[in-house]
């Protein structure tokens, strides 16, 4: 029997950019895009706009990136909402 010959795998380098191209949350935090959430609608108008607990009683971010990590429906509404929010410039 032959012995198989194996050539060695090399790995495939890329940068963030060209990673994953077209996502606009990639390289974000839940921490970051809730902060810049809250700062542009406030805690308020956030809670109008997506209708969860930790928006509308006793807001905080701990609490608020506790519920989001655990509940991926609410995730996906938030991040919804970031990538449709035009934020101005500061």
């Amino acid at each position: 029997m032959g012995k198989l010959a194996l050539s060695p795998i090399l790995p495939i380098v890329l940068t963030m950019s060209e990673s994953q191209p077209k996502n606009p949350l990639h390289g974000l935090t839940l921490e970051a895009i809730l902060n810049r959430l809250v700062a542009h609608y406030g805690w308020v108008e956030l809670g109008r706009i997506i209708e969860i607990r930790c928006f509308n009683l006793d807001p905080s971010i701990a609490s608020s990136l506790k519920f989001l990590r655990r509940t991926p429906w609410a995730r996906s509404k938030v991040e919804a909402l970031y990538i449709s929010t035009r934020f101005t410039t500061q």
